[in-house]
């Protein structure tokens, strides 16, 4: 979700820098590359570890999540996002959403963007009870593609990452993973992955046997114009 769907990943480097500034901290760069991927209680534990910052990881976590929720529901979407959700959605192709952020940031974004969101077959968070360990761990993947009716094998599934940790996520999971990795990230980084690409608007559906897109140009608006909408 964060960082492949939407560009929310800057929206959390704000908030971050937000909380950190209160207490006279600065946020480092460095540092902003190694929250990628991260549960929001490991970025946590992170950031108060490494800026020092005067308070628990409890009271940080707190006010992340009262940022997030002003914050969060006006990330943007990445770009290519809406158009390869519609494209593989109009040919029947069943997606399921995984991520390591909790279920309250799934519902805040869903709630932002129902038609978007709803066109996922189910919705897989790290606080879901059947996951018992996040990322970089295979059971998120795992249990997201349990929940397909037809229960396809992993070999059978198509992960799209932009994290190191949800890369190697993946392939303990034993499915293929297109990366579309930040500019800023070590190329070591993205070697795991099965295919590396700049932005979704890159990938070529074909190359895994999916529906190619059309070579007529199409709107990928419609999805954005309906929410725009007061009533869906």
């Amino acid at each position: 979700m964060d960082g492949t769907v939407l560009d929310s990943e800057v929206i959390y480097h704000k908030m971050i820098k937000q909380i950190c500034e209160k207490y006279n901290r600065k946020y480092p760069k460095d540092l902003q590359l190694q929250v990628y991927g991260l549960t929001d209680r490991e970025l946590c534990s992170l950031v108060v570890r490494e800026v020092k910052i005067p308070i628990s990881v409890d009271e940080f976590e707190r006010q992340l999540n009262d940022l997030a929720q002003k914050m969060l529901p006006s990330a943007p979407l990445q770009k290519g996002a809406e158009r390869l959700l519609t494209h593989l959605h109009d040919y029947k192709i069943p997606m399921a959403l995984a991520t390591n952020s909790m279920e309250q940031s799934v519902r805040l974004h869903a709630t932002a963007r129902p038609k978007l969101f709803g066109l996922f077959h189910h919705k897989i968070s790290v606080t879901d009870p059947e996951v018992f360990r996040g990322k970089p761990n295979p059971d998120i993947f795992l249990v997201a593609a349990s929940r397909f009716p037809d229960k396809p094998s992993p070999r059978q599934c198509l992960v799209f990452e932009d994290s190191a940790v949800g890369v190697q996520s993946a392939k303990e999971a034993g499915m293929q993973v297109v990366m579309i990795p930040d500019a800023r990230l070590d190329r070591e980084h993205t070697r795991h992955a099965t295919l590396v690409i700049h932005s979704l608007l890159d990938f070529r559906p074909e190359l895994f046997g999916l529906p190619p897109f059309d070579d007529a140009p199409r709107k990928y608006k419609r999805i954005e114009d309906f929410e725009s909408q007061k009533d869906y």
